[in-house]
């Protein structure tokens, strides 16, 4: 008898598609016939230096990246850019604002508070107003017009919330800068509406160790020059993302995802399969007689992190337990949450979905 397939649900690091792996795998000693492997590639190299144009021209055209934009692969993971985005924003400002609306839009506030003389203001509380179960809408966000930027996470990995419609503000208002860790790349959005994203690369972008952000070139007038350069972006920028060692190789399995994903039809073709993928989950949690439970208002669903419970914390992790029995792995929910969660992001095949499905309705006619 043949084991089951594996399907790892993990929030990240995360999946990869099988594709990219086994050219990795190919390429692991002897990149594209340099002799080299990439790991031991010099990164001021022309070999180098080939893949990180590479992958910086096909991330442009997937998200349809305007010019008036830089991008830069930088490491420390998005939790560095919860301060580096402060100092090299926020100064000269009185005020900026952020948003709350799970665990790790929180962390950045509360990191964003130990910089500087700049007042961190909390212009929304998801978690006052709703106990993380919905969102605050945009237009109720409380936002100064000479706000330094406007900080929000626009999918919450940890509670499985999710801003279905892309927020924008208005002319006049603040830039926006928003954590897309966990659903860049997911679905399209018109990147001229920030004025920095950033994201993690280990959940939907490739293996951890890089960090992407893209920053609109205006705002990069604004970094002071009494912080470190490491810290800097504009440092960054002037020496083309050289001014420290970057993470070559994640940097190449990024490159490698973003080809892939122009196979797929690029990103709205794959929006089209990931709405399948959430719908196909959300469709057996809702239709369990309450034996499955989501406490999201269905407006704020994550279409990356689908957060359920049965009926008792025993009973969570004997799914959990025999989920892994049955080659579905990591399904069991952040510590301070509890519960299930299935991250589905771009590289999980629908087959993956529809095995954690048949699998959820059976485990309901066995325990329910």
């Amino acid at each position: 008898m043949s084991a089951p397939a594996i399907y790892n649900f993990s929030a990240g690091p995360a999946v990869l598609p099988e594709a990219v792996l086994r050219t990795a795998q190919q390429e692991m000693l002897d990149y594209n016939g340099t002799g080299f492997p990439v790991m031991s590639m010099s990164h001021r190299s022309e070999m180098f230096m080939s893949i990180l144009h590479h992958a910086e021209q096909d991330l442009r055209q997937l998200l349809n990246i305007p010019n008036n934009y830089k991008i830069l692969f930088l490491q420390g993971g998005a939790t560095t850019q919860f301060n580096m985005a402060a100092m090299n924003l926020a100064h000269g400002f009185k005020r900026a604002d952020a948003v709350v609306t799970g665990n790790w839009s929180r962390i950045a506030y509360e990191q964003m508070q130990l910089l500087g003389d700049t007042q961190i203001h909390l212009a929304a509380h998801g978690g006052e107003l709703f106990n993380y179960t919905d969102l605050p809408a945009p237009d109720t966000w409380d936002i100064a017009p000479d706000s330094a930027f406007v900080h929000f996470a626009i999918n919450e990995t940890v509670n499985g919330l999710q801003y279905q419609d892309v927020p924008k503000l208005s002319d006049g208002m603040p830039p926006l800068v928003c954590d897309m860790s966990s659903e860049i790349l997911s679905r399209s959005f018109n990147v001229a509406d920030y004025g920095l994203i950033y994201a993690g690369a280990q959940k939907n972008i490739g293996p951890s160790g890089a960090t992407v952000v893209i920053i609109r070139e205006d705002l990069l007038e604004r970094c002071p020059k009494n912080i470190p350069n490491v810290f800097s972006y504009r440092a960054h920028i002037e020496k083309n993302g050289m001014y420290n060692t970057p993470a070559t190789y994640p940097i190449y399995i990024s490159g490698l995802v973003f080809r892939w994903l122009q196979s797929q039809g690029g990103v709205k073709k794959i929006e089209q399969i990931n709405r399948i993928k959430a719908e196909t989950l959300y469709s057996a949690i809702d239709n369990s007689g309450g034996f499955y439970t989501n406490k999201i208002h269905p407006n704020a669903r994550s279409k990356m992190n689908v957060v359920f419970q049965t009926q008792s914390s025993e009973l969570d992790k004997t799914f959990v337990l025999e989920a892994e029995l049955a080659g579905l792995k990591l399904l069991k929910g952040y510590l301070s949450v509890g519960g299930m969660r299935a991250s589905i992001y771009n590289a999980m095949p629908l087959e993956g979905v529809q095995a954690l499905r048949d699998f959820m309705l059976d485990f309901q006619r066995r325990y329910g």
